[in-house]
Order: C-alpha cells, then structure tokens, then sequence
C-alpha cells in the first residue's frame, strides 16, 4: 500500500472513522452543486426533514443546462427553467452561497471554484459530476459522486468511500510545438486504458507536469476519471500558491503565511511508497484525436485509425462498435477527416488560456465554408478577462459564434447539440455515443488548438502546419 503521498496525508487528515463495511468515513471540506444532480438529493433530504449540516461548506452554481445563447428567463425549454427555479430555491432555504446568471461569478462548477480561490491544496472536495478530479491540480483529493452521495454529504458533510491505492504518473521532457496538455492526458489514456486507473488515485508528477501552468494541470486531471481513477492530482508548489494568491476565498496576511507552511508539508515525500509507477516521455506525444466511443480510443493526427490487428484482442470489440457507429474505416489516416462542426468549451478546456491559444491560431483565418464552429468561455470571468483582450473580436472576425458562459455542447443538456450524424471536433472531455446531443452524432477529442485547425480546414487537420 501507498505511504507518504499527499494522498495518503489528506486521507488520514480528513477520515472520521471506519464503517462496518470496511469504507472509510471522510470529512468533506467543500460541496459543490449544480443544477442537475441536486435536486433529488435535497428531496430526499426534505423526506427526511433534514436541514443541510453546514451550508457554508457548500457552494452552487448553474452550468449543465443553461443556454449559451439565449438567457432570457424563463427558458425556452421548460425542464430547463424548473430546474433553475428549484436550484434557486434550495440555494435560497438551506442558505447556500449561489453563483447564478448576472452574478459575475456564474460558470462551470469546475472553472468557477479555482478562480473564486475555494479549491486549495489539502482539501476534499466532492461535486455531483464526474470530473470533480478537475481540482486535484491544486493538491486537493477531489471525488466525483452519485446524487445519493450528494445528499449523504449535504446531511453528514461526509462520505463513505474504500481507501484507493495511489499510482504516480510521471511525464517527464519538453512538450513540442502544437502538443498541449490535452495530448498528454489523452496520450495517457490511450497507453493506460479507459479502465486501467481503477481502484486509483492517480499522482500526475515529473519535469512536464512540474513546468506546466495551473490551467494546464487542471485539464490532465480532469481526464483522470476518463482513464478509470477516481481522482487524480498534482503536488501544489510555487505555481500552485502564485494562481491562489489573491484571490476571493485564499487566505490572507498571517493566514497566507500559516496556510502556506501547511501546504507545503501535504506534498508527498521524497521516499513515499506508491502502488504502482508509470513513466512517459513528452517528446512521445504528438497532437492527438479520438477516432472511437472512449477517450481511449486515439491516435496522433499523423497516424491512421487501428486495424483490429493492430489491437489487443481485448480492445477489438469495442474498437469494432466503434468504426461501425463512427463510420470511419480502419486503417485510413484520422488527419483528412471532415468536420460539420467545431466546439471549444467545457471544464476541460474552457478557461482563459485556452482561449487565448486558440485565438493564435484563429486569428487571420475564417472557418471553412459549411462548418459550425462555436467557443464557450468557462465562466461569466473568463467570458470578460477574453473580450477585454479582444479575444471574442478575433473569433468572431474568424467566422465562430462567441457564446456566454456554461457547458455547452459538452454534453448537450442544452440547446446546443448535433444534429443527425454530424461530426464534431470538440475540446471537452467525452466521445461516447450521444455525448452531444444526438444519438447517432460523432465526437472527436482533441485540444482547443487542434480545433481551430479543423474549423479553418474543415477537417482534421495538424495545428502545427499552422504555426
């Protein structure tokens, strides 16, 4: 087992107890909701006629089903508009802090609790949605749970988990020019598997991940529960304390100093014991695109699509409901590919830096002729740091509609969606079937960047032709 980890540190930190069951009881030191996973939980809470333990560990926003387009209330679709009325209720009953539309504050859960400063290194954190391992970057243990989890945690402010081993994954190297930390996490995934990081957490360490920025760090971790772990993190350092520094809920004066003595002693030490360790080499990672139903399923953009020969005979399978639903043929190159239309957005790769470089690439250039392309700023912050850099002038000039904040096309629960078998070059986070908002709509993974270059040519195409 595990020793000495910053996971093993906040693990023992936080636990109340053991269970009968063997689990471990674990405090959570910060609860974030949204619209779409609460409100059975606080109906389950009101069955019971149960207050909320401690509102102020708790913090909501809206970002799953809000429209991008239209924000006028109430909302065109009506399942939409209940859900915002209900969230704004609860919020309002149990006195829980509320980033609505308006507020300035307002995003997706994961973008917005970074920049508020409410995710610091040493936490737990749990939300309702599947990448809350978003803010390990920062240090933090952070789980994504059940709504029936979300309402044990809006009673007790704690959760019942089995204690996951730790498996440290280092990158070490320079990343090339056009590879970005979306390469490197689908890169992981595509060489660990979809399955391969569960009963994990994993620790994402090495000269790579040390040299990159929080935003950077934030997008690997996001992906940990694509690659199976239950969370993933990075050890918090110089850059991690520089981002927190400031902000809103950071600490202050001698409470700065007091919290950073302590941060600096979560990080795991030098002779920790990890469960397993892999290593990788970023010159290895090239510009990478899924071309199947799981992340899992990628190759770099100079590479073609696997033959089921090419394959474990494990993955065939899988690889085989993959080209047939796709309808992408084996063994042609995924570079050439056509695209209908063009996503940047979501908790993955929505903040500002990502804007800013796509906006390199965008900026001179118009969107191919028949292309849909959209960008979707992670927050009402990041929507306003981008257009007083004119970034939305330069999209817009390039033929994309600049949009307000939320999760977009992510995963649809909102009015943008695919229509019929459209092919979507995307920067979220998921390329299942139906991800986008239609049944038989095609997802390709790949970072901001890379979708640029796939809006300016219609297809797949290597961003780094366009440097």
């Amino acid at each position: 087992m595990s020793k000495g980890t910053l996971f093993d540190k906040v693990w023992d930190l936080h636990t109340v107890g053991v269970l009968p069951s063997g689990q471990t009881q674990i405090f959570i030191g910060l609860h974030l909701i949204h619209e779409v996973t609460s409100p059975q939980a606080f109906g389950m809470l009101a069955e019971r006629q149960l207050k909320v333990l401690y509102p102020e560990r708790t913090v909501a926003t809206v970002d799953h089903i809000i429209p991008t387009k239209n924000q006028v209330r109430p909302f065109l679709d009506d399942l939409a508009e209940e859900m915002m009325q209900t969230l704004e209720n609860n919020a309002n009953n149990h006195s829980i802090r509320f980033y609505n539309i308006g507020s300035g504050k307002q995003g997706i859960v994961h973008v917005i609790a970074p920049e508020q400063g409410l995710t610091q290194p040493g936490m737990t954190i749990a939300c309702g949605d599947s990448h809350t391992s978003t803010h390990g970057a920062f240090g933090a243990i952070a789980l994504g749970i059940g709504t029936s989890q979300v309402r044990d945690i809006l009673a007790t402010q704690t959760l019942a988990l089995g204690k996951l081993k730790v498996r440290r994954v280092e990158v070490n190297g320079k990343l090339r020019p056009g590879v970005y930390a979306k390469d490197v996490i689908l890169h992981i995934i595509r060489k660990l598997g979809v399955q391969g990081g569960v009963g994990y957490a994993y620790e994402f360490a090495g000269g790579t991940i040390d040299q990159m920025s929080m935003e950077e760090r934030m997008t690997i971790c996001n992906m940990s529960i694509e690659g199976g772990a239950r969370c993933g993190y990075v050890n918090p350092d110089e850059i991690t304390y520089k981002y927190l520094e400031g902000r809103e809920f950071a600490p202050r004066g001698e409470n700065w100093d007091a919290a950073l003595q302590w941060w600096q002693s979560l990080a795991s030490e030098p002779d920790a014991i990890y469960d397993d360790v892999v290593i990788f080499q970023a010159e290895d990672i090239e510009p990478t695109v899924t071309w199947g139903i799981t992340p899992g399923q990628s190759v770099g953009v100079a590479e073609a699509i696997p033959t089921l020969e090419d394959l474990p005979a494990g993955d065939r399978a899988t690889a085989q409901e993959a080209y047939q639903y796709m309808k992408l043929t084996p063994g042609s190159p995924i570079k050439g590919t056509k695209v209908d239309v063009c996503f940047i957005g979501s908790c993955t790769n929505g903040r500002i830096s990502d804007l800013r470089e796509a906006a390199k690439f965008a900026q001179g250039h118009k969107v191919a002729p028949g292309v849909k392309a959209l960008v979707v700023p992670g927050s009402e912050q990041v929507k306003k740091a981008a257009e007083l850099e004119g970034l939305d002038k330069i999209f817009e000039q390039a033929g994309f509609e600049w949009r307000e904040a939320g999760c977009s096309m992510c995963l649809a629960m909102n009015p943008d969606k695919l229509q019929g078998d459209q092919i979507s070059a995307s920067s979220s986070n998921r390329n299942f079937k139906g991800r986008q908002g239609s049944s038989t709509g095609r997802t390709l993974l790949m970072s901001p960047a890379m979708v640029v270059a796939a809006a300016i040519t219609g297809k797949v195409a290597d961003v780094r032709e366009l440097l």
